[in-house]
C-alpha cells in the first residue's frame, strides 16, 4: 500500500484545519484528505467547518475535473470525534448547532460540482461513512469495515444523511445499517450498495486514481446534467435538467464529441 500515490506530485492548497489537507494536480485530480493517523482520521467540529469552504476553492480552482476524498495513515475516518462529541452533547443547542455543521459540510461535498470519489480503506464508520455516502462513488479496500453507529451512542441521525442513506442503498438496507450500527467489510459493501467498486488494498489507490483521470476526460456538460438531475426528487429531475439540456444544443461539446468519434480520436471537452 502506498497512500501517498493520491498526493504525490501535487500541489498543497490551505484547508483551515488541522488534519485536513487538500491538494490539486496538473491531472484535473483535486484530492482532499483526512490527516488524523493518531486519532483514526475522527472528524473535528473544525474540519466539519472547513469542509464547505475548502469544498469552494477546489471547486473554483482552474483545470479541477474531479476530486478524491481519502484518508492518511491506512484509514478513512472513524467517524466524529468522540471526546469533542461528549462535550457538545452537555448542551443541547451545542449539538444542534454541532449537527447542523456536520449536515452543510456534507451537503456541500454532495453539490461539488465535478464528480466525487471516497477511497475507502480502514475505519469508514459514522460521520466518515456520512461523508462517503454524500461522493458520487465510492472505490472501497476489501478489507475495509463501513458503518453508521449512532445507535450505538443513542444519537438521532439528521434527516439528510438518513434520507441519502435510504435513496443510496434502499429503505431496508439503510435500517440494516443505521438499526443495528453495525460493521460491514468491504466485501460485503457491494452487494449492499455502500460500494462501486471493491478491490484489494493495494490497488485501491490506483484504480481510485486511474478512474478519476478517465472522468477528467469526460464532458462536464454531461456529468454536470446528470448530477443535478439525480440531485433532486423525480419530479423534479426535467426542471433540472432542462437548462443542462438547452446548454449541450448550444455548446460545443456535442459538436467536439461527434467530430472526435468520426476522426478516432479522444474528445477535447
Amino acid at each position: 500500500m502506498d497512500q501517498s500515490l493520491l498526493t504525490r506530485d501535487r500541489s498543497p492548497l490551505p484547508a483551515h484545519a488541522d488534519g485536513l489537507h487538500a491538494y490539486v494536480g496538473e491531472d484535473g485530480v483535486a484530492v482532499l484528505e483526512f490527516a488524523r493517523p493518531h486519532r483514526r482520521n475522527a472528524v473535528t467540529l473544525a474540519i466539519w467547518q472547513a469542509l464547505p469552504k475548502v469544498l469552494l476553492r477546489l471547486a473554483e480552482h482552474e483545470g479541477v475535473r474531479a476530486l478524491l476524498l481519502t484518508g492518511a495513515g491506512g484509514t478513512f475516518s472513524a467517524g466524529a470525534d468522540i471526546a469533542e462529541l461528549a462535550e457538545v452533547y452537555g448542551d443541547p443547542d451545542r449539538a444542534d448547532a454541532y449537527h447542523a455543521i456536520n449536515v452543510a459540510a456534507e451537503e456541500a461535498l454532495a453539490a461539488f460540482p465535478h464528480p466525487t470519489i471516497a477511497a475507502v480503506r480502514g475505519a469508514c464508520v459514522g460521520g466518515g461513512c456520512q461523508l462517503a455516502v454524500a461522493c458520487d462513488l465510492r472505490f472501497v479496500a476489501e478489507d475495509a469495515r463501513l458503518g453508521i453507529t449512532p445507535a450505538k451512542l443513542g444519537v438521532v441521525y439528521p434527516a439528510v444523511p438518513t434520507l441519502r442513506l435510504a435513496r443510496l442503498v434502499g429503505p431496508a438496507r439503510a435500517k440494516y445499517l443505521l438499526f443495528s450500527g453495525e460493521l460491514v467489510t468491504g466485501r460485503d459493501a457491494l452487494p449492499l450498495g455502500l460500494a462501486e467498486r471493491v478491490l484489494p488494498d493495494a490497488e485501491l489507490d490506483a484504480a481510485a486514481l486511474e478512474f478519476a483521470r478517465v472522468l477528467t476526460r469526460r464532458s462536464t456538460q454531461t456529468i454536470g446534467a446528470v448530477k443535478a438531475a439525480l440531485a433532486v426528487p423525480e419530479e423534479r429531475a426535467a426542471q433540472a435538467l432542462a437548462p443542462w439540456e438547452r446548454r449541450s444544443r448550444e455548446s460545443s461539446d456535442v459538436p467536439e464529441g461527434l467530430a472526435a468519434f468520426l476522426e478516432g480520436r479522444p474528445a477535447r471537452f
